[in-house]
Parts: C-alpha cells; structure tokens; sequence
C-alpha cells in the first residue's frame, strides 16, 4: 500500500518561509521521480517543482528562485523549502511519485497572510 504524508505547511507572513515534508512509503522510493503540486478551490493541480532520481530539479516560473526542491532517499523524503512566501502561494501542497498510477497524499495547507 501506497501511503505519502505530507507536512510542515502553516500559516505565514508575506515573505516568511516555511519548509514542506512528504514521506513516502510502499514503494521504492529512491528510483522514482517526485514532484510537488499545489491547488487552490476552483482550479487544476499546478506542478510547483520536480526532482528526479539523480537529483535533477526543475520549478514552475511561479516560484523560480523562490522554492528548492530536495530528497533524502535514506529517509524516503522529499522537501521543498519555499522562501519569501507571497499570498499567492496559499495552497494545498502534495507530493506524488511519478508512477503509473500516480498516488496522492492529503496534503498540507500553506496559508500566506498578513
């Protein structure tokens, strides 16, 4: 069984940071790809940041500079640390394997505001 748990979001000032966790278990986690996704109400689940399994990351122009992706195998984690937070980035965030299918967790709320 597929199970991601994702952690760390909260609520922040406009150019606070937070640091988001998601551990995965039930799959070989270190030979998949990983990516963080967002959604608001109303909208499609925007791809934030991916990384693969040798570490290649890439990020949507939305947070480019912003955001850093990372993984540590040894724990099956991936994070992403987002820096100078805008009230845009308020979010649900999940993380989710680049296996076919592809397996979702519930999520962690980031909420910027002042």
């Amino acid at each position: 069984q597929v199970q991601l748990v994702e952690s760390g979001g909260d609520l922040v000032q406009p150019g606070g940071s937070l640091r988001l966790s998601c551990t995965v278990s039930g799959i070989l986690f270190r030979v998949y790809d990983m990516g963080w996704y967002r959604q608001t109400p109303g909208k499609d689940r925007e791809l934030v940041a991916t990384i693969s399994r040798g570490g290649t990351t890439n990020y949507a122009d939305s947070v480019k500079g912003r955001c850093t992706i990372s993984r540590e195998n040894a724990k099956n984690t991936v994070y992403l640390q987002m820096n100078s937070l805008k009230p845009e980035d308020t979010a649900v965030y999940f993380c989710s394997p680049f296996t076919t299918p592809r397996y979702w967790g519930q999520g962690t709320q980031v909420t910027v505001s002042s």
